[in-house]
């Protein structure tokens, strides 16, 4: 049979050539990008980097402007000779001299100017690779389209990569805020930014994250100056503009823009730019403006997560919890296992979202008990064939009972199949060994050794040590071994001395 053929991920990647004479800038600028999971190539001059782009592929270019022997500026020439359409970043000194604004004329997508900085880097790479993907030729061949075009696709390219940066961003809203301030600032090429979070019951402005080379100056001067620009733009909900202040004192060209969930300003984003440049652009207005949109509803489908999330799971815990009324052992037991499972899931290294998983997994791992009847799930002697085969149906009833609830897929295969045993002969499936998910081994040691050592109507609980010896006599047929050594480790480290 013939076997699928596994793509070779390395082909998948984009490929940046880095000429420069200097060993240690190209040094850096390749330990940058390759941490960005770029394949990088270096060349120290002009000639040789020629060589290596005509025997090779590239997606990116990245030259400084003057080296001995062929310059930058040379070898962006013959660049655009051989592939027009592969972009080229220029590394300059000087990026508003005659040269720099040559090297634009001849096709050199953006500049770098020295010394640059890491983050402006790894923006301008991405903005670059960026509009070549949206060109779908690699790059601006299109200068010779009109510059009508060109602007649609330079805009196009930096929305994605913003909407593209804001997608990928981890972690909880702190981190989300301060992706938000420092694109912000490379967007526009500000000077400093901040995101203030709005108390609307005090009308009040409260920072949450400032980038500026001077802090406290941002905190007692800029912030009291701007707050009437801030109000404003909360009260007519659309970002805005400020050239100077109100005493006629010049004032660094200023971009508000609010940030709003379900037409409620929550924050407003303000950028500062250096007051000797050309000032604020349309662009520059539209990116911001990009920028907290698209900001504000990554936090919206945040919060709409968390709360539907928050909402299915107190929905659970009730339907648990309606179970105790039946049956008081159900709830206790539950909360004790998913403290059992979670501590031998962090001594096994589970990473945060199998702890996760397993937490809500185990709290409701006996849901499916709801549907048991009370003469069999209350029953206070040994259960008969019959009336175990009742019982062993809830974990096939709590799978179901989670069925319509898509996040939850990975909690449901834990539910259902916390029965199994290690040699294959345990409940529902019959799954054995490694075929039993991780955390469904894990959650079945636990659920066990609670069983063992607490009372139930039909027998007394176990001592510790007895339900221990269990445990061991079973790993290997009824459970996992290194679980059930993982246990057993914690359990006689939390044993008190004698």
């Amino acid at each position: 049979m013939l076997q699928p053929a596994v793509p070779d991920l390395d082909s998948l990647k984009k490929r940046i050539l880095v000429v420069d004479d200097d060993a240690a800038l190209r040094q850096l600028i390749t330990e940058t990008l390759a941490g960005r999971d770029y394949l990088l190539a270096e060349a120290e001059n002009g000639a040789q980097a020629m060589q290596m782009f005509l025997a090779g592929h590239f997606d990116l270019v990245i030259t400084d402007m003057m080296m001995p022997g062929m310059s930058g500026m040379e070898l962006l020439g013959r660049i655009r000779e051989a592939r027009p359409e592969t972009p080229v970043l220029v590394i300059t000194a000087h990026p508003a001299t005659n040269l720099a604004v040559t090297a634009m004329k001849k096709g050199a997508v953006d500049f770098l100017p020295k010394p640059f900085d890491i983050d402006n880097l790894v923006f301008k790479v991405g903005i670059s690779l960026e509009e070549s993907e949206i060109t779908g030729e690699g790059g601006r061949e299109a200068r010779r389209e009109p510059i009508e075009v060109i602007n649609k696709k330079e805009e196009l390219s930096l929305r994605s990569y913003i909407y593209e940066s804001i997608e990928n961003t981890s972690g909880g809203n702190d981190q989300i805020f301060q992706k938000i301030v420092d694109m912000a600032i490379q967007v526009v090429d500000g000077e400093s930014s901040a995101l203030l979070l709005y108390d609307d019951n005090a009308k009040a402005f409260h920072p949450q994250v400032i980038k500026s080379d001077d802090v406290r100056d941002y905190l007692d001067r800029y912030i009291p100056r701007l707050t009437p620009l801030f109000l404003s733009v909360v009260e007519k909900r659309q970002a805005a503009v400020a050239k100077s202040g109100e005493d006629g004192e010049f004032l660094p060209t200023i971009i508000c823009s609010p940030l709003m969930i379900r037409s409620q300003v929550f924050g407003v984003l303000t950028v500062k730019k250096d007051g000797r440049g050309p000032g604020v652009t349309q662009n520059d207005l539209q990116h911001i403006q990009s920028l907290t949109n698209r900001a504000a509803l990554n936090l919206e489908n945040k919060v709409l997560y968390d709360s539907l999330y928050g909402n299915l799971i107190e929905t659970f815990k009730s339907l648990v919890a309606s179970i105790q009324v039946r049956d008081h052992y159900t709830e206790e037991h539950s909360r004790r296992v998913m403290n059992l499972a979670l501590e031998v899931a962090q001594a096994m290294g589970c990473d945060e979202a199998q702890q996760e998983s397993l937490r809500i997994a185990a709290m409701l791992h006996d849901i499916g008990k709801i549907a048991i009847p009370d003469t069999v799930l209350l029953k206070p002697g040994r259960l008969t064939d019959d009336e175990y085969a009742i019982i062993k149906k809830h974990p096939v009833i709590g799978e179901s009972i989670l069925q319509s609830i898509v996040i939850f897929e990975e909690e449901r295969d834990i539910i259902l199949h916390h029965h199994e045993r290690w040699d294959g002969r345990g409940y529902p499936e019959g799954l054995a060994g490694e075929n039993i998910p991780l955390l469904a081994r894990i959650l079945c040691v636990a659920d066990s050794y609670d069983a063992m050592t607490n009372t139930r109507p039909y027998r007394q609980a176990m001592r510790m040590e007895d339900a221990v010896v269990e445990l061991l006599k079973n790993r290997g047929t009824q459970f996992d071994e290194q679980v059930v050594d993982c246990l057993v480790r914690l359990l006689i480290r939390q044993t008190p001395s004698p």
